[in-house]
């Protein structure tokens, strides 16, 4: 949905008529749906490209409304890169009226259908999750930003290799971490379930009290799933992620006598100062956070 304040600058002409911030503001600018895929789009554009992210730190990224601001930014943009599945409900009204060429980064990831819900069938859109995935990620990256820009294509291709092989780096990272959990801890319950492609890489089970924000989050039927697959598993610990409301979760906790686990973070990274201001770090934060909960142990950060 976009603010009916949106919709005006939809109505304006579109911006084939604008000038290309490539051709007279400097190099060219392209603009991700979120702050993961920017933090991506910057380790592969180096200084050829300048990448910004649409939503800010910390946003809600499936329901987000795009401001007037972020219409004019788009317009603005020489390449918009989302992240498809229907992460971004609202990208295609966004697109409507801008000129730009857009790519979706997800292309090529072999998806896990959402299984239960309104969704059910649908594929889990939140496939960046998997170091494995980051690596097509990056490729669709690198072809998009040469595509843009063909004549630093070689330079996008050298900083897409570097980057892949520290994806490659923390998903050994997440496999030594997530393995020293016992056959017996290796259930991963969350607010959302959008930890399926990991849980799928750690070979973690998987509950979620909904499989994608919606707004009838922690409903008395998801709760009570999720308190019964707690106790039939002796989950000690229960999570949830950064951008949703955890109140949901909390009395999943109270009911089952899990813990609370520390926050994890998915949608969003954190303020430059904060604990995840990168898609690394990210990655690693959320698998330290897990092992800490699921064994008990001190948090190692």
């Amino acid at each position: 949905m976009v603010f009916p304040a949106a919709l005006a600058v939809l109505a304006a002409p579109a911006c084939s008529g604008l000038p290309s911030s490539a051709s007279e503001d400097g190099p060219p600018k392209a603009l991700t749906t979120f702050t993961v895929l920017a933090d991506m789009a910057r380790n592969v554009a180096g200084d050829e490209i300048e990448v910004e992210s649409l939503t800010r730190p910390g946003a809600e990224i499936h329901s987000y409304e795009p401001t007037p601001d972020d219409l004019v930014r788009g317009q603005d943009a020489d390449l918009i890169l989302d992240n498809g599945l229907g992460l971004e409900a609202w990208f295609a009204q966004f697109t409507e009226r801008i000129d730009a060429p857009t790519a979706t980064l997800s292309d090529g990831v072999e998806t896990i259908p959402i299984s239960s819900g309104d969704y059910e069938g649908q594929a889990n859109p939140h496939a960046w999750m998997s170091p494995r995935n980051a690596r097509i990620y990056t490729d669709n990256i690198r072809d998009a930003l040469s595509d843009l820009d063909p004549a630093n294509a070689e330079t996008y291709e050298a900083n897409a290799e570097e980057y892949k092989a520290e994806i490659a780096e923390i998903g050994e990272f997440l496999d030594t971490e997530l393995g020293r959990l016992p056959r017996d801890q290796r259930a991963l319950v969350t607010c959302e379930g959008a930890f399926s492609y990991l849980a799928r890489d750690a070979e973690l089970q998987e509950s979620y009290l909904w499989p994608v924000n919606a707004d009838s989050e922690g409903t008395p039927r998801q709760i009570a799933s999720v308190v019964e697959f707690v106790e039939d598993n002796d989950v000690p610990t229960v999570f949830c992620e950064s951008t949703v409301n955890d109140g949901a979760q909390r009395q999943v906790a109270k009911e089952s006598g899990a813990d609370m686990g520390g926050e994890l973070y998915v949608d969003s990274l954190s303020e430059a100062d904060g604990p995840v201001p990168s898609y690394l770090d990210l990655l690693r934060y959320d698998a330290e956070t897990i092992v800490a909960g699921l064994t008990g142990e001190e948090n190692r950060r």
